[in-house]
This record gives C-alpha cells, structure tokens and sequence, in this order.
C-alpha cells in the first residue's frame, strides 16, 4: 500500500504543474548562479537550467514528450516575449536609421558566413548530407531553423538542438570574443550577438546593456529572414 507521500508524487508527476514547476525552478537556480557570478557570460542561466532538467528526466526516466505537454505554457510565452523585443527596438529606432547601411552589409555577411563556415568544416570532416542541411540554418531562431533544414532535406530535431547549442554557445562566448577583438560599440557587439545566436544571446545582451539589446532583437528578427533567402540559394549553388 502507498504512503500519502507516494501517492503525492504519483500525483504531481502526472501533473502538467510538475513540468512547469520544474523548468521555472530549473531556471532560477540558473540565473541565481548567474547572479552570483557576477553575469560571466560562461555561466549561463539557459545552459544550467537545461542540465537540470535533462539530469531529472534521465534520471527520473521521464519520456521528453510528457515534460512538454505540462512545460509548453512557456513554450507559447516564446510569442510575445519575442514581440515585446519590439519595444527596446523602438526607443533605438533613430540609432537603427542611422545605421541602415552597416547593418544591411553585416546582416549579408554574417548571415553567409554563419552558414558557410559551419557547413565546410562538417564537411571537411565527413559529415553527411542530411547533417550538413541541418547545420546550415543554426544561427536563425528554432521554428524558421528547422522549417529550413526540412526543405533541403535535414533533420528538423537535429536542427533544433543545433539551434539551442549555438545560442547558448553564442552567449557564453560571444562577448569574450568582442572583447579579444576590440569591439566597443554596443551596436555593433548587439547585432553581432544577435546574428550569431538569435534569442538566447539576445537576452543576454538585453541584461547586458539595452542598445545592445535592441539590436540584438533586430540582428534576430533580420537574419531568420535572410536566413530563409540565403541558405537554400547557396544549398542549390553549392550542392
């Protein structure tokens, strides 16, 4: 027979309020390590909550698909989260005309060589076809990734875990490596940021300094779109 304890538990873990729970707890131990760390970019909140919670499921031997039956309420908050980025955008919008034309030729570039590079060192290193697809869109925001990895032929669940890795990579390493290359002008480090790893570098650059990240949120916005144009224009030129 069960102790009330037990049956507590039982109850819980069938809960969506348990998959809830869990991530937003998951993420405020993150962040209160983030905090303590003073915001080192290399303590990141998204990567800590993310062992967590895949510790607890493995651990737990709870299938992904019940986590996220109970967890999509922040999943559907992703929306206007992204939306609300519209708002530090707007008090930078005469900082954004004024750098109409830098941002067009850094978008172009960065959006390339995103996919360029990534893309030739797999295949210089035996990757296959249906990997190289998926590889190809990781620097654009996860729904517009993996629609784009479907189309050339990828693996949209590969491509969403290269999408999470990149941005958690991109704002971990991402303001190191501004700072080894001199660059000051929070403009420019924000769209960097948000070029090279869309909403999760975004919010660090948005704890970090609110032109950067108003920026970040326009390098994100823009480059899904340039993504979706270039990316199957240089698959069909090159493959």
């Amino acid at each position: 027979m069960s102790t009330p304890l037990e049956q507590i538990w039982v109850y819980l873990s069938a809960s969506p309020l348990a998959a809830l729970t869990v991530t937003l707890v998951a993420y405020q131990a993150g962040f209160a390590l983030y905090r303590r760390s003073g915001y080192h970019p290399l303590v990141n909140p998204v990567l800590i909550a993310v062992a967590i919670i895949a510790g607890l499921l493995v651990g737990g031997g709870i299938d992904y698909s019940v986590y996220f039956d109970g967890a999509q309420f922040v999943h559907f908050l992703l929306g206007p989260a992204t939306v609300a980025l519209a708002i530090p955008l707007y008090r930078q919008i005469e900082r954004v005309r004024r750098s109409a034309m830098a941002i067009a030729v850094s978008l172009v570039a960065g959006s390339a060589f995103a996919a360029v590079s990534a893309v030739g060192i797999a295949g210089f290193l035996g990757a296959s076809d249906a990997t190289l697809a998926s590889l190809a869109p990781k620097s654009a925001t996860a729904p517009v990734a993996m629609g784009i990895a479907t189309s050339l032929g990828g693996l949209p669940s590969l491509t969403a875990v290269l999408v999470i890795l990149t941005g958690i990579l991109g704002a971990a390493l991402g303001p190191l490596v501004l700072d080894l290359v001199r660059v000051r002008d929070w403009r420019a480090r924000g769209f960097a940021i948000g070029v090279a790893a869309h909403g999760i570098g975004t919010s660090r650059a948005l704890l970090v300094n609110e032109t950067a990240g108003a920026f970040s949120g326009l390098a994100m916005g823009l480059n899904a779109i340039a993504t979706a144009l270039l990316v199957p224009f240089l698959w069909r030129l090159f493959f």
